[in-house]
């Protein structure tokens, strides 16, 4: 099954831009179909021409299709990043994803996987804030958050932020290759837990009888239904 991942990002000076490319990329190694999309610039231009590395980005990238409504209603999976801005998205992404009301009230939001990655000047600069500020949209969609978590050793080379890849420090040289390699792979993650939704889901390990939820120790629980409707086993109590 080839399952369909829309990387959506908005970045001024290039760091989000090229760790887009390495999300996009990781989730094309897992077999999905990609579409990279940037969002619209909001900034005027003389506010851009006063940064050369802003001005060098935007007419570098401008070849690069924007994002519409449209990516959101056709993925099965995105993948959104900014750079941060006070702990918040940058207002271009935020623009954008304003305009997914339509789809969101039609319910066409709901149940995709969803992942969020950003960059920021200092260690304490909002990295982690803008991510998880992002989650409250991905609540109201009823989205389904995969975060890299601390899966893979690629978190750790990168810092270790399980709630998506961040980039720390000026733009000048772009993102350092662990931090690349934790983007590919945070990227091939949402291609590959897609993909097991879109399947069904997993089966149990132990040999029980449910799919779509992993068992723990194979206790039955009462009262609880896998994704397919088959019984779900699970550790002792929740």
């Amino acid at each position: 099954m080839t399952v369909k991942v829309a990387v959506i990002y908005y970045s001024s000076t290039g760091t989000v831009h090229a760790l887009a490319q390495a999300v996009a990329g990781g989730a094309a190694s897992a077999g999905a179909e990609v579409r990279l999309r940037r969002v619209a610039e909001l900034a005027p231009d003389s506010a851009i021409d006063e940064n050369p590395r802003w001005r060098r980005h935007a007419d570098a990238t401008a070849s690069i299709a924007a994002a519409t409504i449209e990516d959101l209603a056709w993925a099965d999976a995105f993948a959104f990043g900014t750079p941060t801005r006070f702990g918040a998205p940058a207002a271009q992404l935020k623009q954008f994803i304003d305009q997914a009301g339509g789809l969101w009230r039609e319910g066409k939001l709901a149940d995709k996987p969803v992942t969020a990655f950003t960059s920021a000047y200092n260690r304490h600069g909002g990295s982690e804030a803008t991510i998880l500020s992002l989650g409250n949209v991905f609540y109201h969609w009823g989205a389904l958050i995969v975060p890299p978590g601390f899966t893979d050793p690629a978190v750790y080379a990168a810092g270790g932020n399980p709630y998506g890849t961040s980039m720390t420090g000026p733009a000048t040289d772009g993102p350092d290759a662990a931090t690349l390699e934790a983007a590919r792979y945070q990227g091939r993650r949402l291609a590959e837990v897609t993909t097991r939704l879109l399947e069904g889901g997993r089966t149990v390990p132990d040999g029980g009888a449910a799919t779509g939820v992993t068992a723990l120790d194979g206790d039955a629980a009462t009262g609880v239904t896998a994704l397919d409707g088959g019984a779900v086993t699970v550790s002792q109590g929740v």
